[in-house]
């Protein structure tokens, strides 16, 4: 029997008892080893022969025990928790002991075999022999791995799709085009384009469902991917420049059409001509036109060209934003207010959107917070010129409007108007702010008596906001200064007709009409010569000399000589005495006595304006210390106190005048200051106090 002869496959022996105990799921290398082992030893002591044998087979490994120092772990547990050396340890020995396993030969990098193979037939060498067993049947090759542990995170992995799967997209894609189904087919043009990235074809026609559902923005990445891809297809080039006219960019459009060979039809570039024409006229108006009417209107049709659903341009806005500051009204203002907070919304550190808000309100008189905003834009961008030009130009146009006004409160009235001449070169545009210097200049003409210039100035300042209050009254003060009360009135009539509950107005117009009227009666200061502000020893030389000249008796021949002469004494009797002459300046001698009551009598209420009835009071407390009618003031302490509880009167029903002519009725004891009798048949009056207030009652509703 030849010992070392290959012997003929044995059938599959029934596992013993130590094998029953396990599962063939369960063998680990290590038992394949270790019985591997065992037997070997009993082959040596059968069948070994002395001085042969490979040194490979006549080593013998003892069968390790758990409790082996040499194996720390638990020998029982699957091998992949095994320590790596030990694993490699226990391959070597597992391929030690299969002798059917078939070799593989590793090459090395220049072809070359890793390890030369074992020679065969070799003197002393011998077939090592097959192991019995199952651990040597050639079908168990060894244990079975653990299941493998993916992470359920991770996405499956997804073959490619084939060139036929993707112009099987597109198909469906063009299926839901036609039935207008444009998410739908963007949705299949998107897997095609995935599947095919290089195909043009594939986003031309994605770039059409995006224009037809209003994302031009998308389409245009597409077009411009497709051009890139396709730079002469002039399909994707007329796509390309229609997108750019429907995003409002009308010369790169006509520059792609340009591209397209052979040119294309009228009809399809005429819209983005028509766009870029009504731009150039917007420009156009906006930097040549006095309004910013013309420059909206051809915003407003360029606008109509646009894609439907389409953003306006930031550029369009922002010059729409400018068109509305050139027109400068309150609600124009506003509307640019709105232009720039809108742009802001989406780019918080828009140099331009900041500068065209901070415009606004400069134009509004809000010169602070203009002046935040172009800080604010310049922080952005420090070398944005426009920010730094109207950060410059306001503040110094508030320069020079402070010292004005230092100027015109120290009453240096030349020098105020010299500075807020200067202050208008500034920024002739801003209608707001020239409005108001101009307005302050008036108020220093009327000072210094220029009345025709300071009418001019408050007609330029009304011409540059017509709802300026201030400067209309202005212009009526200047008006009736100049002698025209008539003017004057009609001027305050149309004002409170326009604000009817403003009782500034109501005051002035009052005032106007009593002017009107002592206008219209002789005027004793012309007569003999003087200023109103005339004092007693002007009077008196002025009236010597005027009654030499005018004297009857000078003039034999001049049939008016005597009627001037005694108009002239007549104006002498008033203005020498302080009384008349404070009467007649007040105008209480053209009162009516009956027009301040309705009907007669207290009962009837009071009408006549009071801020003229305390003028006529204050001037005959003037002439308190005199003898005659002047203003009496009553003895002792404050009103109300001890000292004067006798000097209380009961006034059953008194109407307290106000400023819009209807009464506050008052009742019960009340504290009397002084009284005076105001002549022209109005009697009487007392002034007391009544819940702080000075109020004048007539004696005749005293009881």
């Amino acid at each position: 029997m030849n010992l070392f002869s290959k012997s003929p496959k044995k059938s599959k022996k029934t596992p013993t008892s130590d094998e029953e105990s396990h599962s063939p799921r369960s063998r680990s290398p290590l038992k394949k080893s270790s019985s591997s082992s065992s037997k070997s030893g009993k082959g040596k002591e059968e069948n070994h022969r002395p001085g042969q044998g490979s040194a490979r087979n006549s080593r013998s490994f003892p069968k390790a025990s758990p409790e082996s120092p040499r194996h720390p772990f638990d020998l029982n547990t699957h091998p992949l928790n095994l320590p790596p050396d030990q694993i490699r340890r226990l391959s070597a020995l597992s391929s030690m002991s299969d002798p059917d396993r078939m070799d593989i030969d590793s090459e090395g990098p220049n072809g070359a075999p890793a390890s030369p193979s074992p020679q065969t037939n070799m003197p002393g060498s011998f077939d090592t022999p097959k192991m019995n067993g199952t651990n040597g049947s050639p079908s168990n090759e060894g244990p079975v791995p653990p299941p493998h542990k993916s992470n359920p995170t991770s996405p499956a992995t997804v073959p490619a799709p084939t060139p036929d799967e993707a112009e099987a997209f597109k198909t469906a894609g063009n299926k839901f085009y036609k039935a207008k189904e444009y998410k739908k087919a963007i949705e299949e043009y998107t897997k095609a384009v995935e599947a095919q990235p290089s195909s043009a074809t594939y986003l031309s026609n994605r770039a059409a469902a995006y224009i037809s559902n209003g994302q031009y923005i998308d389409a245009l990445n597409d077009c411009s991917r497709a051009d890139e891809l396709d730079p002469q297809n002039p399909k994707i080039l007329l796509r390309l420049a229609r997108v750019y006219t429907s995003l409002g960019r009308p010369q790169d459009a006509l520059s792609t059409y340009a591209r397209i060979q052979p040119a294309p039809s009228a009809k399809d570039v005429a819209p983005a001509k028509s766009m870029l024409g009504h731009i150039e006229v917007a420009e156009d108006a906006l930097k040549n036109g006095t309004t910013g009417s013309m420059a909206l209107h051809a915003l407003d049709q360029a606008e109509k060209l646009l894609g439907l659903g389409a953003p306006k341009p930031r550029k369009w806005q922002l010059m729409r934003g400018e068109a509305y500051l050139k027109m400068g009204n309150v609600n124009a203002l506003g509307d640019a207010q709105n232009i720039a907070m809108s742009l802001l919304r989406n780019n918080s550190q828009d140099p331009e959107a900041l500068v065209l808000r901070g415009r606004a309100l400069y134009a509004q008189g809000e010169n602070d917070k203009a002046m935040q905003h172009f800080r604010q834009a310049l922080n952005c961008d420090p070398d944005y010129r426009d920010a730094v030009k109207y950060l410059r130009m306001v503040q110094k146009l508030d320069r020079m409007k402070a010292d004005g006004n230092a100027d015109y409160k120290a009453g240096r009235w030349q020098a105020a108007i010299d500075k807020y001449s200067e202050a208008l070169e500034v920024d002739p545009l801003n209608k707001g702010t020239n409005s108001k210097l101009l307005q302050n200049r008036a108020l220093c003409r009327v000072q210094l008596k220029d009345y025709k210039g300071a009418i001019s100035d408050c007609e330029r300042a009304i011409s540059l906001d017509p709802t300026y209050t201030k400067a209309k009254k202005t212009k009526a003060t200047a008006l009736g200064q100049s002698g025209d009360w008539e003017a004057a009135v009609r001027e305050l009539k149309d004002l409170q007709e326009q604000d009817p509950q403003d009782g500034s107005i109501v005051k002035e117009l009052r005032k106007a009409e009593l002017e009107l009227k002592k206008s219209k009666r002789k005027d004793y200061y012309k007569i003999i010569g003087v200023e109103k502000d005339a004092d007693e020893n002007q009077i008196k030389k002025a009236y010597r000399k005027a009654a030499i000249i005018h004297h009857p008796d000078k003039n034999p021949d001049d049939e008016q000589a005597a009627e001037r002469f005694k108009d002239i004494g007549e104006a002498y009797e008033t203005l020498s005495d302080p009384e008349k002459r404070a009467r007649y300046d007040s105008g209480e001698d053209l009162v009516d006595p009956m027009e301040g009551f309705g009907g007669g009598g207290m009962g009837g209420g009071m009408n006549i304006d009071p801020e003229i009835l305390m003028q006529m009071f204050g001037a005959q407390m003037g002439g308190g210390g005199r003898s005659g009618g002047g203003f009496h003031q009553f003895g002792g302490g404050m009103p109300g106190g001890d000292d004067n509880e006798a000097l209380h009167k009961d006034f059953p029903e008194v109407t307290i005048p106000t400023q819009s002519g209807s009464g506050i009725l008052a009742r019960g004891s009340l504290c009397p200051i002084g009284s005076a009798d105001l002549g022209g048949g109005l009697g009487s009056w007392v002034l007391f106090l009544h819940h702080g207030y000075r109020v004048l009652a007539s004696e005749v509703g005293a009881s």
